[in-house]
């Protein structure tokens, strides 16, 4: 299969961070200038023997940043992450000249509170963000984040999963637009961790009354296993979230996984 030039840039690895054994970040110079909204995916490849294999991943990294960084799943049988795992820093990889996506901030409906309800790697594009708000209120070159109020509740198994924990919690502690709750459900395998378990749909309930959410005036953001995202959505719809205020990003099919894309 012949790649078409003008649709990619040579990109290459800058940076590798292993998380854990199937999870690591990814800092990518794309190969060129790439315009995009925080929140927003770019399409990587790889293309071996005449056959090229791409994916749709979540930025990480903030637009005011030269290099793209994405918070990658390793499955063992999907389609590019194999690939990917076995890149190094300095090594060529693809990616499409042009970022796409709608899960980006909602800022026309009126709602100031943002409450961004993530499962491991579903928390790249709201740590893309924090990171562009975080940028804004400190150099007081944008209104951002003005009324603006931001709730993140982050799931994952284990402790080490939690890839932005510390810039987050750094972030939280600083920013008074930010809450941030990272939450572990199998607390019996992680005896040194003494934040919040359960897992997020379980919590939910419990943080929106906490945080004094309103559906009114929050829009709710779902990011990651798309079993987390159908349970988050049952739970505020009938607590009274309409369905312009919910927005989802799935990070795969539960039939074929492929963790890290958005589809």
């Amino acid at each position: 299969m012949t790649r078409s030039p003008d649709k990619y840039y040579n990109a290459r690895i800058l940076d590798r961070r292993d998380i854990s054994a199937d999870l690591c970040i990814l800092r990518v110079d794309p190969g060129g200038p790439l315009e995009y909204r925080a929140g927003q995916y770019a399409t990587l490849g790889i293309e071996r023997d005449g056959l090229r294999t791409e994916r749709a991943y979540s930025m990480a990294s903030s637009p005011y940043e030269e290099a793209l960084e994405f918070f990658v799943e390793l499955v063992p049988l999907g389609g590019l992450t194999p690939g990917l795992f076995q890149l190094q820093p300095g090594d060529a990889l693809l990616c499409r000249k042009i970022a796409k996506g709608r899960f980006t901030l909602d800022l026309g409906s009126g709602r100031t509170n943002h409450l961004l309800i993530s499962t491991v790697t579903g928390i790249a594009p709201f740590v893309s963000y924090v990171r562009t708000i975080y940028r804004d209120w400190k150099s007081g070159a944008s209104p951002m984040p003005g009324g603006h109020k931001f709730f993140s509740l982050h799931g994952a198994s284990h402790s080490f999963e939690f890839g932005y924990c510390e810039e987050l919690g750094r972030y939280a502690s600083e920013a008074p637009w930010l809450q941030y709750v990272p939450t572990v459900s199998r607390p019996w395998d992680n005896p040194q961790w003494t934040g919040e378990t359960g897992r997020v749909d379980d919590l939910l309930r419990k943080y929106v009354d906490a945080w004094i959410l309103r559906p009114d005036e929050t829009t709710a953001y779902l990011c990651g296993h798309p079993k987390m995202i159908e349970n988050s959505r049952g739970i505020l719809q009938r607590a009274g979230w309409k369905k312009d205020a919910i927005l989802e990003e799935a990070y795969f099919q539960v039939a074929a996984k492929e963790a890290g894309a958005s589809i």
